[in-house]
């Protein structure tokens, strides 16, 4: 078979589906219910930001889209198809996930990006002159080509960032979803980081996902919102009907005010003292 021969004609992927949809989810820790029923669809092609107070149960739903964790009833599905009748191999094939950050590991960039091609690799995990093209490109992306011989653990918290993005990039995926992934990052690195991720989604097409607890950054890098609270889906739309609902407002307990200028449109969140 072909290294990349992976179709079952049980999980073909349906490119009329939307990129992401979960449907009906109900998760539990322990005997505390914390999802019911969730359901929501992420389109395809789209830059959307998922939102809400700690503990609301964003890396939850991250985790049941992955199929890191298993729901009590629902299904969560990739391009149509139910993440659990695929293998955790061919999950990788369709989204790639960024998980929160962690202690960076002891490798240099060109390893950590390598860890990509995890998917395609045979049994004996070589790189053949595919994978090491995908590598070479992801890490040309990202714009990291100086520190491809760098170690992770020396690099700044914004270069790391991206490096762990061009992992993601040579995953080869055309869903992406990111988990807080300006975590920690001073302003000047979450705005390159946010630029990077934006030409993922404007020319490379990407469908981006991302958990991001900045609002600023988030009403100003995304096209779609999924607000949410206590496990429960407040409302979904674009980032013009989100403002215009007062969602934020209100799970936040704060003002956001519209500033208009000859550059654009940007918006300013007010928190109480």
């Amino acid at each position: 078979m072909n290294r990349r021969s992976f179709h079952h004609p049980k999980w073909t992927p349906d490119y009329a589906a939307p990129a992401v949809q979960l449907d009906k989810l109900t998760f539990s820790y322990g005997k505390k219910e914390f999802v019911q029923e969730f359901s929501e669809s992420f389109e395809r092609g789209s830059i959307t930001s998922i939102v809400g107070p700690n503990g609301c149960g964003k890396s939850t739903l991250v985790k049941l889209m992955d199929g890191l964790l298993r729901a009590q009833s629902g299904k969560a599905l990739i391009e149509g198809v139910d993440t659990h009748i695929m293998t955790s191999r061919q999950r990788a094939r369709r989204m790639a996930v960024l998980a929160q950050a962690a202690r960076p590991p002891a490798m240099t960039v060109y390893d950590l990006v390598a860890c990509g091609r995890y998917p395609y690799h045979g049994h004996q995990g070589r790189l053949n002159p595919e994978d090491k093209e995908k590598i070479e490109e992801a890490i040309a992306l990202a714009g990291i080509e100086r520190f491809r011989d760098h170690d992770l653990r020396q690099m700044s918290g914004g270069e790391r960032q991206k490096a762990f993005i061009a992992m993601v990039l040579a995953q080869d995926t055309s869903v992406v979803v990111l988990d807080e992934p300006t975590t920690y990052l001073d302003i000047k690195a979450c705005h390159d980081l946010m630029g990077l991720i934006t030409r993922l989604n404007t020319e490379m097409g990407k469908t981006i996902i991302m958990v991001i607890h900045d609002l600023d950054l988030a009403l100003r890098y995304s096209g779609r919102m999924l607000v949410m609270e206590k496990g429960s889906n407040v409302l979904h739309g674009s980032i013009e009907e989100i403002l215009d609902s007062g969602a934020l407002e209100k799970v936040f307990n704060m003002k956001i005010e519209l500033h208009h200028s000859r550059e654009g449109e940007a918006a300013h969140v007010l928190f109480p003292h």
